[in-house]
C-alpha cells in the first residue's frame, strides 16, 4: 500500500467530479439502441452507418461510439474505408435487450427516473426526505404511488427488478439451503423474477408472490409465464423473502411489517431479507453507500448494516438469525420462528 504522497488527489477529484458523464454515455447508447444495432448487424459498421441507422447527427455519434470505446463497451477497428464499431461480450450480455442476462431496463430506469431525483440530492440531505415532489411534480408522501405513478412507470420499475434479479437472484437464493422450505411467500415479489429464479433453484418448492394489485395484475400477465404453476398470488407459507423491502422504510415501519410477518409464519418457519449491507463501521462498500443515498432520494428508509437487521428481526420476535455476504450486489439474511 502506497503512502498518501503517492496518490494523486487532484487527478481522482477530477474523476469523481466526472462520474456523471461515465453513466450518461452508457445510459444514452443504450437508449438510442447503438448496442441492439450492432448485435442485430453481425458484422462492425462505420459511425456514418450508425447514425443513419438510428437518425443521430453523424458528428454526436461518432463522439458517442468513442466514449463507449473508452469505457470498454464498443471495440473499434481501423480499417482503409474509416473506423468500424462492434459490441464487446459484456454489452452483449448486458446491454442489448434480448439477452437474457440484460441490464437494459434497470439502466433506463435509471437514466429516466433515478437520476432525476439525483439532481436535488442536496435538497434531499437538507430536508431528509424524497424529492420526487420537486423531480415530477408530485406528492412525495408516498413513495410508491409516486414510483408507480402510471402504468408505463410501473411497467419500467418491475422490469428494471426483474433485470437485476436475471444476475443477483440466484446469489442471494443459495447462500443458505432452503430447501427445507417448500411454501415461500415473496412479499412484494412485484414481477416475479425473484420467484421464478426460487422455483428453478428448489423445483420441490412453490413460491405465492405479494404485492400491489396492479403489480400482481401485470405480473401474471407480462411477465410471469402461466405454465409454471409453482408460482402463485396468495396463501400461508414456510418461508416469507423480503427482496429489497425494509431498505424502503424507516425503523418502526420495519419492526411492524416484520411483526406481522412473525405472527404470520409458522412455527420453524423463516424471513428471508436480501439487502445490501453496509460494514458495521458503515465505511463500505461504497455502492451500498451509494444505495443509502438513492433510498434519500426515493424512499423513506435506508441501507443497514448486518446487526441492524438482526436487531429488527429479533423485536419482532425472529431468533436463530445468520447472516452470508455473497460478495455480489446483494446478501442474505435469515431467521427463523
Amino acid at each position: 500500500m502506497g503512502s498518501t504522497e503517492d496518490l494523486d488527489y487532484p487527478q481522482i477529484i477530477l474523476q469523481y467530479s466526472s462520474g456523471f458523464l461515465v453513466s450518461k454515455v452508457m445510459f444514452t447508447a443504450c437508449e438510442l439502441g447503438v448496442f441492439d444495432l450492432l448485435l442485430e448487424s453481425g458484422e462492425p459498421l462505420s459511425s456514418d452507418a450508425i447514425a443513419a441507422c438510428l437518425g443521430t447527427s453523424t458528428t454526436g455519434m461518432e463522439r458517442l461510439l468513442d466514449a463507449c470505446v473508452g469505457l470498454k463497451l464498443l471495440a473499434v477497428e481501423l480499417t482503409q474505408g474509416g473506423a468500424l464499431y462492434r459490441n464487446t461480450e459484456i454489452s452483449n450480455i448486458y446491454l442489448t435487450k434480448s439477452s437474457p442476462k440484460s441490464q437494459y431496463h434497470i439502466i433506463m430506469y435509471y437514466s429516466n427516473t433515478v437520476y432525476l431525483c439525483w439532481h436535488y440530492l442536496a435538497d434531499a440531505v437538507r430536508e431528509g426526505r424524497n424529492q420526487y415532489e420537486r423531480a415530477f411534480g408530485i406528492s412525495s408522501e408516498d413513495p410508491f404511488g409516486a414510483m408507480y405513478r402510471s402504468e408505463g412507470e410501473m411497467l419500467k420499475f418491475m422490469a428494471g427488478q426483474n433485470s437485476v434479479w436475471s444476475i443477483c437472484g440466484r446469489d442471494v437464493l443459495a447462500a443458505f439451503d432452503l430447501s427445507v422450505f417448500k411454501q415461500i411467500y415473496d412479499l412484494g415479489g412485484g414481477g416475479g423474477a425473484l420467484a421464478q429464479e426460487c422455483v428453478s433453484l428448489y423445483p420441490n418448492s412453490t413460491v405465492t408472490i405479494y404485492d400491489l394489485p396492479k403489480v400482481v395484475q401485470v405480473a401474471k400477465e407480462q411477465f410471469v409465464p402461466p405454465e409454471e404453476h409453482r408460482i402463485t398470488f396468495h396463501e400461508e407459507a414456510e418461508l416469507y423473502i423480503l427482496s429489497k423491502i425494509l431498505h424502503d422504510w424507516d425503523d418502526d415501519k420495519c419492526k411492524q411489517l416484520l411483526s406481522k410477518v412473525y405472527a404470520a409464519c409458522k412455527p420453524g418457519g423463516g424471513v428471508l431479507l436480501v439487502e445490501s449491507l453496509l460494514n458495521e463501521d458503515k465505511s463500505g462498500p461504497l455502492e451500498t453507500q451509494l444505495y443509502s443515498m438513492n433510498m434519500l432520494v426515493q424512499t423513506e428508509g435506508k441501507e443497514r448494516t448486518a446487526e441492524e437487521y438482526s436487531r429488527l428481526l429479533e423485536a419482532a420476535g425472529f431468533g436463530d438469525i445468520r447472516v452470508k455476504r455473497t460478495g455480489k450486489l446483494y446478501d442474505a439474511v435469515l431467521g427463523r420462528k
